[in-house]
């Protein structure tokens, strides 16, 4: 292990990460204040049904293909959902990181066994591929991609794979990788709230204010 690698891997884990997650929640909240700061009209008309939980039904209505679309685009949404699925699992179920929320928080939970955590990226970083491939190969997609697309799967994908090549020691200078790895993940928090990736945290709120208002006017969503 080298030196320089050392005193990486040292400022990646401390100072790195605390201006990481500073910048994160800053931004979040910044997000979500020009969200719900301009507040909205109020709706003087009388609602058209009473519909208790439109909102969280459409919340998950909207997380499912449209009707016919899996089989047009298989790649797109079986892509989508094994990358966001096996994301999900390394990021809150890897026991390094349950150590690492311990370590800031406090608090922890049971984590999942080495080869779950060891499939569940190998999923993602396929899924990943498949996904920029489809973009690439599809006239349309790639007319569609801009700059901000590749850039938000390249935050994405390299988290998984120096994380994957870390544990797996890929690479002699251990101290080395996973500096890398902790710094990836630091410039995916960074950017997450001021790029594509926002949808981490807004898309929920959007399905489920449009669901709700939609059923407050009779219309379905």
């Amino acid at each position: 292990m080298g030196a320089g690698a050392n005193e990486l891997l040292v400022w990646a884990s401390g100072p790195g990460l605390a201006i990481a997650l500073a910048v994160c929640f800053a931004g979040i909240a910044l997000r979500l204040v020009e969200i719900f700061a301009p507040g909205r009209r109020p709706d003087l008309a009388a609602p058209r049904a009473v519909t208790p939980g439109s909102g969280m039904r459409t919340v998950w209505t909207r997380s499912l293909p449209p009707q016919g679309m899996l089989r047009r685009s298989p790649a797109t949404y079986l892509g989508g959902y094994v990358f966001h699925a096996g994301f999900f699992v390394v990021v809150v179920f890897a026991v390094p990181h349950i150590a690492v929320v311990r370590d800031l928080a406090g608090i922890g939970w049971p984590g999942l066994p080495e080869a779950v955590i060891d499939a569940a990226a190998a999923a993602g970083i396929a899924a990943l591929a498949v996904l920029l491939a489809s973009r690439l190969l599809d006239p349309v997609k790639r007319l569609l991609s801009g700059f901000g697309d590749y850039f938000a799967w390249v935050l994405s994908m390299l988290p998984l794979v120096t994380g994957f090549a870390a544990h797996h020691g890929l690479h002699p200078d251990y101290a080395l990788l996973l500096a890398l790895h902790i710094l990836s993940a630091e410039a995916l928090l960074v950017a997450l709230p001021f790029t594509k990736l926002a949808h981490a945290f807004t898309a929920f709120v959007a399905r489920w204010y449009n669901g709700d208002i939609s059923a407050r006017k009779g219309v379905a969503s």
